[in-house]
């Protein structure tokens, strides 16, 4: 069985390391993979012998946290408590399942689970394998914890540290820097101390507590991690300096002035907590990614049940359903068509910026843009079976994969910190046993050193966040990365192969050929061919409209416009027809007479177009070939 859930409390590679050192020591875990970037871990586990209650708790008892979601549905079906005991032992079985219990009485199921690990559609699945019963949602009572929200307020939080430490470490360090300022020198150093000592406690104790809690709960469970360095550096310098503020007597340095480190300990904090805003900056920017993909599939969608069109949310449609899709909307799940015709811009999928004519039988995919036409589709997948829904879960899996080079970066990790705590103690003792006066000074100030350098810890943290914002980075731009193995070893690449459209082109059509019959200029051309075609929506004739723009041409107003699917459109022009589309539509209206040799010239300059790639489109005004227009999907800069 495997699980995916979110972790929270982590802070450096070291508490990777461990938490994925707790989760193998449950009994049946076979593997376990923790990522910092994301704050999540997966485990693969026998069934037979773990469960996921037996994996929090592990998780817990290394000092981290697991967020516990809880869904509550109706079910009906339910006559006795033999019922009872089938959906629940059947709920156990889903993978991060906590607690189930069903409720007789009321028809209730209420499930708690590892955050995200369990939706409604999972609980309706597991209860119909226990036997005939129907889950329904309760949708003013379903309760889910949301992982945005708790993002936002540790971002928030994260931001307000920062700015006050920032704005009281540059009071502290004006205070500090008399050789800079000399209008401090002018305050008793007495006071300066006590004014520094002032100004630096929040900045430690507040803006900065994260670390110290963070440090605390390593050290209950008889282990170190990249908050114990911060927390034992900044502490140092502050109970030294804190001591020669109010307690110089006991510090013996021999003659000279004291110097107080406050500065230290402050910037020490400010700066980590930069890095650390900086860090879920660029994270935040790779969630985006995601967002943007789910944000893709409209809200709602138009539904005929029982002869009747009832517009619903989009989670409330299930395979079955008929659905109806309009001009201009977007088809709202995955389905094949029953009654209808449409083009459909599926370049959200395949990059191909010439809509796709659908008919009965073909299929259509959620998100893409019905541009002509409405039609009907049975649902055929919905929710998480979606294309869409694919794609976006495809990119988290691949935000949440590791590098082989990280799994190395975690095994040094997982001894980097108490390597350093070590080092620290062995520099201290020799500073104090050989170095010059003043010895507590000196030793005190290369412990800190050997401690702060090796805070940030960025071999530990730089590779999953790479692998975040560079997957949700090529998901922004269409380029979906399987993973960060994948990323590593692309630089091994000699020869990379492109398919063409919406890829190495920019994704939409634009003008690239005019065709003129004799005695017609392109302005000519433009104006008629403008004129109808700015009442379609397909992609060419937004690109003839652009071209008219561009080229200062405006179009006069159409009456009787028509658009045939599939040939093309037509209009009424001062009582004349206008005619824009394939040469079988022209032919089928006598527009394109066989024996003029202009109408010959235009028709073998819209076969050499379309030969080499581009979309020609012919004009006709009156029953008279007027040219053509080529369009095409042009190359990106």
């Amino acid at each position: 069985m495997q699980l995916t859930f979110p972790v929270t409390g982590m802070t450096c590679a070291a508490c990777v390391r461990r938490v994925e050192k707790a989760l193998l020591g449950v009994a049946g875990v076979t593997e376990a993979s923790v990522n910092l970037a994301t704050n999540s871990a997966r485990v693969e586990w026998d069934e037979g012998e773990a469960g996921a209650r037996q994996i929090v708790s592990a998780v817990e008892d290394a000092g981290y946290g697991v967020d516990v979601d809880r869904v509550e549905a109706d079910v009906e079906g339910i006559f006795c408590a033999s019922c009872v005991q089938k959906i629940e032992k059947s709920l156990h079985r889903l993978p991060g399942v906590l607690e189930a219990n069903v409720n007789l009485a009321t028809g209730r199921i209420s499930v708690s689970s590892v955050a995200q690990a369990v939706s409604l559609e999972d609980i309706s699945e597991a209860a119909k394998r226990a036997g005939d019963y129907a889950v329904r949602p309760i949708k003013s009572e379903t309760v889910r914890s949301t992982a945005d929200e708790r993002e936002r307020r540790e971002d928030e939080s994260l931001r307000r540290d920062l700015i006050s430490a920032a704005a009281l470490t540059l009071l502290v360090f004006v205070g500090s820097m008399p050789m800079l300022f000399p209008f401090v020198r002018h305050v008793p150093l007495s006071i300066r101390f006590i004014v520094l000592f002032a100004l630096t406690a929040p900045v430690m104790f507040w803006a900065g507590w994260r670390f110290f809690r963070g440090a605390w709960a390593a050290a209950r469970h008889w282990t170190a991690d990249m908050n114990t360095l911060v927390a034992v550096g900044t502490s140092a310098a502050f109970i030294y300096s804190s001591f020669v503020t109010f307690a110089p007597h006991l510090i013996s340095e021999g003659p000279g002035e004291l110097h107080v480190y406050f500065d230290t300990s402050a910037m020490i904090i400010t700066l980590i907590l930069l890095g650390r805003f900086l860090e879920r900056r660029a994270r935040g920017r790779a969630s985006e990614a995601i967002k943007r993909l789910a944000d893709l599939a409209p809200r709602t969608a138009t539904v005929l049940r029982d002869g009747a069109e009832t517009e619903v949310p989009i989670d409330d449609v299930v395979p079955g359903d008929t659905v109806l899709v309009k001009p201009g909307g977007k088809v709202p799940v995955d389905g094949v068509i029953t009654n209808g015709t449409s083009a459909v811009d599926e370049s959200m999928i395949t990059g191909e910026s010439v809509p796709v004519d659908k008919g009965p039988g073909d299929e259509v995919v959620g998100a893409t843009i019905v541009r002509t036409g409405s039609f009907e589709f049975r649902a055929t997948r919905t929710g998480r079976e979606t294309t869409l829904a694919q794609i976006i879960r495809m990119v988290e899996e691949a935000q949440g994969s590791k590098a082989p080079i990280q799994r190395l970066a975690d095994r040094v990790a997982g001894i980097f910190v108490p390597t350093v705590m070590g080092l620290a103690a062995v520099t201290f003792v020799l500073w104090l046993s050989l170095g010059p006066e003043p010895v507590l000074t000196n030793a005190l100030l290369r412990l800190v050193a050997v401690l702060i350098i090796a805070c940030p810890c960025a071999m530990g943290l730089a590779t999953p966040t790479a692998i975040m914002v560079g997957t949700g980075r090529g998901a922004e731009m269409g380029v979906f990365i399987k993973g960060g193995e994948t990323l590593e070893t692309a630089h091994r690449l000699t020869a990379i192969v492109l398919d063409k459209t919406g890829t190495l082109t920019r994704g939409e059509m634009s003008v690239t050929d005019l065709l003129t019959a004799e005695g017609v200029d392109d302005a000519e051309l433009l104006r008629v061919a403008a004129a109808v075609e700015r009442n379609s929506e397909h992609p060419v004739a937004q690109a003839v409209v652009a071209r008219a723009r561009d080229s200062r041409v405006e179009p006069p107003a159409v009456s009787g416009f028509e658009a045939v699917p599939g040939k093309g459109v037509r209009g009424e022009l001062d009582g004349a027809e206008v005619l824009v589309g394939t040469e079988d539509f022209l032919r089928e209206r006598g527009a394109v007479p066989e024996s003029e040799s202009s109408a010959s010239s235009v028709l073998s300059g819209a076969a050499e177009l379309e030969a080499g790639g581009r979309t020609p489109l012919l004009v006709a005004l009156a029953g008279r070939l007027l040219g053509g227009v080529g369009g095409a999907d042009t190359l990106r800069p």
